[in-house]
C-alpha cells in the first residue's frame, strides 16, 4: 500500500512539472512599444515580473522603449512590435499618411497636458495668451499640439502667439522671464514645483478639449488576425492598470527597481498618482477601464484638420474599436 502511495505522489508530482512547464513553453511572446523609457508612470506595465498580470493570460510580454508617440508607431509598423502606446496626434497623422491603424484601448482618457505662467503674468484663461511668448519641449511634441488645441477652442492660432522651445521639463525659462508662459504635462509641472516653481497660474487643456492623452494602437491586419491574443493583453492591461489605482503605495515601492527614473519612493507615488488620476473618466466609471468617448474624438480630429495638423478627414468610428476591451 505504500509503494502505491509514493507511486502515485511521484506520478503527480511529475504532472505537475510536466503542466508547469508546458505552461512556460506555450507563452505567446507579445511586444509592446512605448513612448518612453521604463519610467515611473508605467509601472503598471514595468511590475510584470514582480505581479505577473501578462503571463496570467498566456502572455510573455516585453517593452519596447521608444521616444514619443511617433516612435512607438514606427516600432510597430517596422515589427519591432506588436502594439503601439501612443497618443492621439500620432495615431491621426499616421492614418493621415495612409497607414491602416485601429485603436482598441483608452490607456489614459484625461488630457494631461496644460499651460503654466507665473501668477505675475496674468494669465488664467487661454484668451489670455494672445501676444505672449511660450515655450513648449520641442516642435513636434504634444506640448505644442495641445497647445494648438487649446488656442483653437478661443478663436486664436500660433500666429496670436510667439513659440520658443525650451526642451523637455524645462521650467527655468519661465521661471526666469524668458517666456510669458510653459506649455507642460501634469507630471512635468509636479517634477517642476519640486525644482522651485512656485505661485503659478495652470491651464489645464482638458477644460477645454478634453482629448485622450495615450491610447492602445494595432495595425488592421493585427486587429483582424490576433483577437483572442489581443483580448487577452488588453484584459491584463485592464488587471494591472486597476491594481496601480488599487495600490499606489506598493506601486511607488516597485518602481525603485523597475522605472529608470524610480529612485525615490515618495516621487513615484505621487507621479503614480498623478496616472492613476488620468486613467479613469466619467465614460471609464460607467462602461469600464479602456473605454472611449467617441464623439470627443471625433471633435478631436476634426480640429486637428481645421489646424493643419492632418489632411484628411478622419471617421472615428471606422478607426476606433471597442469590441476587444473586457468586462
Amino acid at each position: 500500500m505504500g509503494n502505491i502511495k509514493i507511486k502515485f505522489a511521484s506520478a503527480l508530482l511529475l504532472l505537475t512539472s510536466l503542466l508547469s512547464n508546458q505552461t512556460a513553453f506555450s507563452l505567446d511572446k507579445f511586444s509592446l512599444a512605448g513612448w518612453s523609457k521604463p519610467i515611473s508612470e508605467i509601472t503598471n506595465i514595468l511590475a510584470e515580473p514582480d505581479k505577473g498580470f501578462f503571463k496570467s493570460k498566456g502572455i510573455d510580454l516585453r517593452y519596447v522603449s521608444g521616444t514619443g508617440g511617433g516612435s512607438a508607431i514606427t516600432n510597430m509598423l517596422s515589427g519591432a512590435a506588436d502594439i503601439a502606446f501612443t497618443d492621439p496626434a500620432s495615431f491621426f497623422q499616421a492614418i493621415d499618411k495612409g497607414e491602416k491603424l485601429v485603436a482598441i484601448y483608452n490607456i489614459y482618457p484625461q488630457n494631461v497636458f496644460n499651460v503654466v505662467s507665473p501668477k505675475s503674468r496674468n494669465i488664467t484663461k487661454p484668451s489670455d495668451l494672445k501676444g505672449k511668448t511660450i515655450g513648449v519641449y520641442s516642435l513636434s511634441s504634444g506640448t505644442r499640439q495641445n497647445l494648438q488645441v487649446l488656442l483653437n477652442q478661443v478663436g486664436l492660432s500660433e500666429k496670436d502667439v510667439a513659440i520658443k522651445v525650451t526642451g523637455l521639463l524645462n521650467f527655468a525659462p519661465v521661471i526666469q522671464g524668458q517666456v510669458d508662459a510653459t506649455a507642460a504635462t501634469d507630471t512635468g509641472l509636479f517634477v517642476g514645483r519640486l525644482k522651485g516653481l512656485k505661485d503659478v497660474n495652470v491651464i489645464e487643456v482638458k477644460d477645454y478639449l478634453n482629448l485622450p492623452s495615450d491610447m492602445f494602437v494595432v495595425t488592421e491586419e493585427t486587429f483582424r488576425n490576433k483577437k483572442g491574443l489581443l483580448r487577452r493583453f488588453l484584459s491584463a492591461y485592464r488587471d494591472c492598470t486597476q491594481w496601480m489605482i488599487n495600490n499606489p503605495n506598493e506601486a511607488a515601492k516597485l518602481a525603485v527597481t523597475r522605472a529608470i527614473n524610480g529612485r525615490d519612493e515618495a516621487i513615484n507615488l505621487e507621479i503614480i498618482k498623478l496616472r492613476n488620476i488620468s486613467s479613469i473618466s466619467k465614460t471609464t466609471n460607467k462602461m469600464g477601464l479602456g473605454h472611449f468617448d467617441l464623439d470627443l474624438l471625433q471633435k478631436g480630429a476634426e480640429t486637428f484638420k481645421k489646424l493643419g495638423l492632418i489632411k484628411k478627414e478622419i471617421d472615428i468610428n471606422k478607426v476606433v474599436k471597442s469590441d476587444l476591451i473586457p468586462n
